[in-house]
């Protein structure tokens, strides 16, 4: 097999995240392919080929799967936010939960697999969209919208995205529309010249609420106009919109970094106010625009709820949030808890914890912003039990070895990424603890990424 060389085989089996392992007639070893589905006869071309493994670019799906359904987003083809909405959702399921359960049974010897949980939504659940502005080939019109799948600079406008409410639907295509007839000029990634950046829509589930923040660098000469005029312009146009929520907020953001992220250097509330109410469990949460928090609200109870049942009796115990983010964790074993201590490296993130415990009258949270791995060391207390729920590169290994010192009988570990789960419970097992229950939850229908709750058990000293 040669670089260069074309392809066709069978799509055997798919590893996390969308890993396609294609078997070529002739060739012993598989070719990795994304974006395919079991089952799948596929065209594609070799691109690289190193340590023994050759990876391709998917070139034409020759036949279907026979489990392969129509998308109902007319953008699938093309969007590179969805990979598996072509796949019936209990396949879906399925597939993520075999994922999961390939990655920990060679590093765990017994644990009881209790399988994966739907999101109650498989459609709309979103709560937090970032809009990207661009366009959909080379000096095109102004896009808004996601990227090309495969494609780190062209964008598809998204006007009948599945995954986000009508309301998101309405606000994309009302900025686009404004902008377009503006002249305005997006951020280019090479040139670093341009104004516009990214549009980022909040919404609430339960209260309805909506944030609206348009993010722009400070060039202001791309804008196609008075820069303050035009924003107020913006801001009456979304409040004329007919939408079945309600705007909390519409905010203006700078952001002149050269990185394609959405970063905060300076924030202007050009109506309402730049925060919105969410409801989880019976607690309420105040939310920031650029605070974490999980982006399928629903979904989250089911996580949470599973979490919380792992956790078990808490009575008169301390206990670590550990990577506590808004503490949204930390709030809802609080109430049944002598003391919850969370602890994370985002200050804007701990101080909406802070803010949400007041919020719903819990006086025994104590967070602290900081560095896990340092932040441990300042705190007196010692826990009686520890939940995890670290970013998608998982633990830190110097952080591991002071969580693991603790000695705690019980953990319970949440993991947005299973590769990095998987990768600590090696290491956790060699220090005694081991896997007793792992749960899937399935907070991001239609996309590779998945949710995985562990419970941990001490089994010697």
């Amino acid at each position: 097999m040669k670089k260069g060389q074309v392809v066709e085989g069978i799509v055997k089996e798919i590893q996390f995240p969308n890993k396609g392992m294609v078997e070529v007639e002739g060739e012993e070893r598989k070719v990795i392919i994304k974006n395919v589905l079991p089952g799948q006869k596929v065209r594609a071309s070799v691109n690289k080929i190193r340590k023994g493994k050759a990876e391709g670019r998917l070139l034409e799906v020759l036949e279907k799967s026979q489990e392969e359904i129509e998308s109902a987003c007319p953008h699938f083809q093309d969007c590179g936010g969805c990979t598996y909405q072509n796949l019936p959702y209990e396949k879906q399921l399925e597939l993520k939960a075999s994922q999961v359960k390939a990655l920990l049974d060679p590093v765990c010897e017994s644990y009881e697999f209790e399988g994966i949980k739907a999101s109650p939504c498989q459609f709309g659940y979103r709560n937090k969209m970032e809009f990207s502005f661009g366009d959909e080939y080379k000096d095109g019109p102004l896009a808004l919208g996601m990227h090309k799948r495969g494609s780190f600079y062209d964008i598809v406008t998204v006007k009948d995205c599945q995954i986000v409410d009508e309301d998101f639907r309405k606000i994309l295509e009302a900025v686009l529309e404004f902008y377009q007839q503006q002249g305005a000029k997006y951020y280019h990634k090479l040139s670093h010249q341009g104004y516009l950046r990214h549009l980022l829509v909040r919404k609430a589930v339960k209260t309805e609420e909506i944030l609206i923040d348009l993010v722009t660098t400070t060039q202001t000469e791309f804008c196609g106009g008075e820069e303050t005029n035009q924003l107020t312009e913006l801001s009456a146009l979304l409040q004329s919109l007919n939408l079945k929520g309600k705007i909390a907020g519409t905010l203006h953001t700078q952001n002149d970094s050269l990185a394609d992220v959405v970063q905060n250097d300076h924030t202007d509330i050009l109506s309402g106010q730049d925060y919105f109410f969410e409801e989880l469990l019976g607690l309420k949460f105040r939310i920031s625009p650029f605070s974490f928090f999980q982006t399928n609200s629903l979904g989250a109870e089911v996580l949470y709820d599973t979490a919380r049942s792992y956790v078990g009796e808490t009575k008169d115990k301390t206990i670590f949030d550990l990577y506590s983010g808004t503490g949204t964790i930390a709030q809802m074993l609080a109430p049944v808890a002598k003391h919850v201590i969370g602890i994370e490296i985002v200050e804007e993130a701990v101080e909406a914890a802070k803010e949400n415990a007041k919020l719903n009258g819990l006086d025994n949270c104590t967070f602290i912003a900081g560095d896990v791995l340092k932040a441990i060391d300042l705190v007196e207390e010692k826990p009686d039990f520890i939940v995890l729920d670290p970013p998608r590169d998982g633990i830190h290994p110097k952080a591991l070895e002071k969580i693991i010192h603790f000695g705690v009988e019980q953990m319970v570990y949440i993991s947005c990424k299973p590769t990095s789960l998987a990768r600590d419970l090696e290491i956790l097992q060699a220090h005694g603890y081991v896997p007793e229950k792992v749960c899937c939850v399935d907070m991001f229908p239609g996309t590779v990424h998945v949710e995985t709750v562990c419970c941990l058990h001490r089994v010697n000293s």
